[in-house]
């Protein structure tokens, strides 16, 4: 017969409509007792046991023959195996297995490889998480090769997640007897029991599978020495003391692979679920086996259930873990399983790492959190990393699956108490603000260098964790530490133009706004509502409601008796007014806003003005009059003398650069041009200011025209690169057209 009693009893419960707890009820067989039987783990109950599940299954005379029939040629099976003590026995593979096709391959390649060099020890080693599926990947390509080892394929629990892992001697044990060793012949001394098993594995060509390894000390007298025998060992843990071996560490299963994987599951449902659906339920699971599984036996074992009804249950993340249960199958139980293994200090940064609001993280940020060094706590979260518990992520930064992060939360709420909980979040949000104001202020005039070592590092801080950050930021406003809200977001000003393209400012600054207007500090309130304004002049917002804004700020400021500030409102009020097209207007607002600069003695924001004075007077048609603004502010930013901040100056020295080529090229002089827009160019590479860097090559093209048809072509696609990695698809768009046409009359 092809087929088992396992995949029969399966099959015909299914077929039945009945979950394992139903059919234990209408049987009298236990759930356990039924669990193993389809898992192949009792390969052949007794006759009144099948008889049993039979009747309660309503089976016909023919099925129910054949159900009878498969569990006596278990017997059978059993008998023998009793008669041969510590037999090994591999299990039956999923039906209904998928996905996971470059590791199969990767894992068939490295059994089925006769010519490995000497010095490699034939053994693969597959680690990961709870519930990403290793021993069925293990499994399931020990049946592919099973008939290229004639002297068998063993199988054996290392119990490596249990109190007691099984020592490697008594492992040994196992597999000397169902190599064919019985136990008056068994080494009693275990280096002679490891030499003896080698020298059965070099005689014969095996396959060994250990499953679930908990240390290299356990598996490494398992290693077959020589010869053509092969080890599979599947951990949690990475074993990275074994030498020799081959490693493949399995991460959740890609959206594609889980969704074909839940529909082959649900194959024999009611009904095909809509597309939507799956594709929610898919996303809610994140890619792991373990919950696609426990998600389709849930849904098989209650027909009733649309995909739609399961996904609306486990929506609510406080509820998903405890919807993730079927059976003895449980997702917080595969997870807690691995949290019993570590000591309470890695437990306690587990639980409060949790807090971190953002999808990856590094070791400074769980080190403030956890009051420890930066050095301990990264040995505490590669423990974690080690037994699966924590992902690592590019950069050296770590990240919770999203459902491992719901267990750590759940430990949380049980193990620590609420005021513990609160000062670990606190201290959270205190160092992400402290951090994020010095390294704002690394750009600030007469800002304070102490916390970061070079320019880059303060930028990448920012960039990098600005998913922690910004969340602290409304966290802090919400808990009325107005201080730290305005000092934080005080400190973004100049920073914000090196990444104009970060959808949030608008959001940053109008907390800072709302927190000023909490301190009656009207200066801040101007302030910000300058800042807020700056992101409606940026080229994709609606330039009208800066007006208003700034009209605002400038009462505000006049009141304050703040001339910055009322500079500011100005010369935000000539950039929208730029914009929108009322030139006069905002020539008239940039030259009130300069000569207000000047007065306030800010270099930096002069040599800004002088920018925008020279960008109204391209557009009123006057190039003379730009190029002299622009030579002032190219002054500004070339002369180290002149007091500009050196990092502001590094940034506007491009934008001056690229706004005289313009006016060049605006006034016929396009060579004179080309040559300055490609230092401006080669100044902004290496930099993150991908917008900059788009905008200046949208306007080398529009320099080179069409005399420099291949060139103005290339540049325009690289814009196209550039526009398309910060989500400006219509400019990436109009970039490629604009390309296309290149050269053409």
């Amino acid at each position: 017969m092809s087929s088992t009693f396992a995949a029969e009893l399966r099959t015909a419960r299914h077929d039945a409509g009945l979950t394992l707890e139903e059919l234990s009820e209408a049987s009298g067989v236990s759930v356990r007792a039924l669990s193993d039987m389809e898992r192949g783990r009792a390969l052949g109950p007794q006759r009144r046991t099948v008889a049993q599940i039979a009747d309660a299954l309503k089976l016909d005379d023919q099925p129910r023959e054949r159900l009878l029939a498969l569990a006596k040629a278990g017997r059978t099976r059993s008998a023998y195996l009793s008669a041969a003590p510590g037999s090994c026995e591999l299990p039956g593979p999923l039906g209904d297995f998928t996905g996971r096709a470059a590791e199969l391959a990767w894992l068939l390649h490295r059994v089925q490889d006769r010519a490995r060099a000497d010095d490699q020890a034939g053994t693969a080693v597959i680690s990961g998480g709870a519930g990403l599926g290793k021993t069925t990947l293990a499994v399931r390509a020990a049946h592919h090769v099973r008939d290229r080892f004639p002297g068998g394929v063993h199988f054996i629990e290392a119990h490596g997640m249990t109190r007691r892992p099984s020592p490697s001697d008594e492992m040994l044990a196992r597999l000397l007897r169902a190599l064919g060793v019985r136990d008056p012949h068994l080494p009693q001394d275990p280096a002679e029991r490891a030499a003896r098993y080698r020298q059965l594995l070099r005689e014969r060509r095996v396959l060994v599978i250990v499953d679930d390894a908990a240390t290299e000390a356990q598996v490494r007298p398992l290693q077959p020495g020589a010869g053509s025998s092969r080890l599979i060992v599947t951990s949690r843990r990475v074993l990275a003391g074994l030498v020799g071996v081959q490693r493949l560490q399995l991460t959740p299963m890609p959206t594609a692979d889980a969704q074909d994987l839940m529909t082959r599951i649900l194959a024999d449902g009611a009904s095909a679920p809509r597309h939507e659906d799956m594709d929610g339920l898919v996303k809610l699971l994140g890619g792991l086996p373990l919950a696609l599984r426990i998600a389709g036996n849930r849904l098989l074992s209650r027909p009733q259930w649309s995909v739609a009804d399961l996904v609306l249950r486990l929506a609510a993340a406080e509820r998903r873990l405890d919807q993730l249960s079927a059976g003895d199958l449980q997702v917080a139980a595969a997870f807690g399983v691995s949290y019993e293994q570590l000591p309470e200090p890695t437990r306690r940064l587990f639980r409060q790492i949790a807090l971190v609001p953002g999808a990856d993280f590094n070791a400074a940020l769980a080190s403030e959190i956890v009051q420890m060094s930066a050095t301990t706590a990264e040995e505490h979260l590669d423990d974690l990393v080690d037994l699966g518990l924590l992902e690592t992520a590019p950069n050296g930064r770590y990240r919770f699956h999203d459902l491992v992060r719901l267990y750590a939360h759940r430990r949380a709420e049980h193990e620590d108490t609420a005021a513990e909980v609160t000062s670990a979040r606190r201290r959270m949000i205190t160092w992400l603000l402290d951090t994020l104001t010095a390294a704002g202020r690394w750009f600030e005039p007469g800002g304070d260098r102490t916390t970061f070592a070079t320019t880059d590092d303060a930028d990448s801080w920012i960039r990098a964790e600005a998913e922690h950050w910004f969340p602290a930021l409304g966290a802090a406003a919400v808990d009325g530490d107005h201080a730290a809200v305005t000092q934080a977001v005080g400190a973004m000003h100049w920073f914000s133009d090196r990444w104009v393209h970060w959808h949030r400012w608008r959001d940053v600054f109008a907390l800072g706004y709302d927190s000023a207007v909490h301190l009656g500090d009207i200066r801040l309130q101007a302030e910000f509502l300058n800042y807020v304004a700056w992101t409606h002049t940026l080229p994709w917002r609606d330039a009208r409601p800066a007006l208003d804004l700034t009209a605002r700020a400038l009462a505000l400021a006049d009141a304050a008796g703040d001339v910055l500030q009322q500079a500011w409102a100005l010369h935000y009020t000539a950039v929208a007014q730029r914009r929108l097209g009322d030139l006069s207007a905002a020539q008239d607002a940039a030259r009130t806003a300069a000569d207000l600069f000047q007065q306030a003695g800010d270099i930096d924001a002069t040599c800004q003005a002088w920018i925008l004075r020279g960008y109204i007077a391209v557009a009123l048609g006057d190039t003379d009059e730009a190029l002299v603004c622009y030579q002032q502010s190219l002054r500004l930013a070339e002369d180290p003398s002149a007091g500009m901040t050196p990092t502001i100056a590094e940034g506007t020295l491009p934008v001056v650069l690229s706004r005289i080529a313009q006016a060049l090229g605006a006034a016929g002089r396009a060579d004179e041009g080309i040559p300055l827009m490609l230092r401006a160019v080669d100044l902004l590479k290496g930099t993150d200011n991908r917008l900059l860097q788009a905008t200046m090559l949208w306007m080398l093209a529009e320099l080179y025209d069409a005399s420099h048809a291949d060139q103005a072509r290339q540049v325009l696609l690289n814009a196209a690169e550039l526009f398309e990695s910060i989500g400006e698809h219509q400019q990436a768009a109009t970039c490629r057209s604009r390309a296309a046409m290149a050269g053409q009359t």
